[in-house]
């Protein structure tokens, strides 16, 4: 089944599970590529390899095609945002349900009366990842076609801007909490038979160096390094800054000149993030408590490893 065809049929379902989800409009935005192509075909046509820079340049989609300057590129920028904006709501209202204590988990759990156990959590996160990793799929794929088309790199332009603009749904930070998630879960005596969120989903140390990975839809498989790029250490207590990049809580209050009592939200908006140098990314940084309780876990058994090894 070509994936176009398995995307429609896929958002089609969870359509008839639940409300309607934003999706990206494949098939459309395809027509719109082809209605493009059949205009373009007939004036620019390769007759010879005498000079490729030439012909280069005259297959390049003109300056006056409307799929260039003023339907495709925004028609997708708005999909994409509206599936990463209902993804981050979801995969957020979850989480914050996983994490509740006291009595604000007793309210949260009473008003959210289908999701009361661990297997319905599982599968609603399960849920949310596929939601996630088949709309990247599918922004990955139109991209690349409309390259092939035009013979540009105006979608890999694209993508880099979907990054800056925080709509690549792979940096969002709720993804790498939904991965903490599962194997918190899955690590519990009471969700041992529960169902596989991903393919493969595994937090390593190689060389003492964390990295969180999992295998994902259609072959694409996600890293993420739980290395701090400030201290080079494994992360404590990580925080997501609003470019996506993770580090410790501790590392990024004074890279923004804050202390640990006034937090992030009292950074200044011309703090820069260390990597990739974007202003005003602190004080909408988001704690990431699965993936700290992950570590957490994997840290203390592998100490009392060490320990156990040194003492046999």
């Amino acid at each position: 089944m070509k994936f176009t065809k398995r995307y429609e049929t896929y958002m089609r379902g969870i359509r008839t599970a639940e409300q309607e989800l934003p999706a990206v409009g494949l098939k459309r935005l395809k027509k719109m590529l082809k209605k493009c192509r059949s205009h373009r075909s007939p004036h620019h046509k390769t007759t010879s390899s005498s000079s490729d820079a030439e012909a280069d340049g005259s297959r390049r989609c003109p300056g006056h095609c409307s799929v260039c300057d003023g339907s495709f590129f925004p028609s997708l920028l708005d999909e994409m945002s509206a599936v990463v904006g209902c993804f981050n709501e979801k995969a957020k209202k979850l989480l914050e349900l996983h994490l509740a204590s006291g009595f604000k988990k007793y309210v949260m759990w009473f008003s959210n009366r289908c999701h009361r156990n661990h297997g319905q959590l599982i599968q609603q996160g399960k849920d949310l990842v596929t939601y996630a990793i088949i709309n990247a799929v599918a922004m990955r794929k139109i991209l690349k076609k409309y390259d092939k088309i035009h013979y540009s790199k105006q979608g890999q332009e694209f993508k880099a801007q979907a990054q800056s603009l925080h709509i690549e749904i792979l940096q969002s930070p709720w993804l790498s909490e939904l991965m903490a998630f599962y194997m918190n879960l899955r690590r519990s005596k009471k969700n041992e038979t529960a169902m596989e969120l991903f393919g493969d989903c595994s937090l390593t140390f190689d060389d003492d160096q964390p990295t969180l990975s999992c295998n994902l839809f259609d072959s694409m498989r996600v890293d993420i390094s739980l290395t701090c790029s400030v201290c080079l250490d494994t992360m404590f207590d990580p925080v997501s800054l609003s470019c996506g990049h993770i580090f410790c809580y501790l590392c990024c209050c004074s890279a923004a000149s804050v202390t640990i009592v006034d937090g992030l939200k009292s950074a200044d908006h011309r703090s820069k993030c260390p990597l990739c140098r974007q202003a005003g990314v602190f004080p909408n940084a988001v704690h990431l408590d699965e993936l700290n309780m992950l570590l957490s876990y994997r840290l203390s058994g592998v100490l009392g490893e060490e320990n156990a090894d040194g003492t046999s």
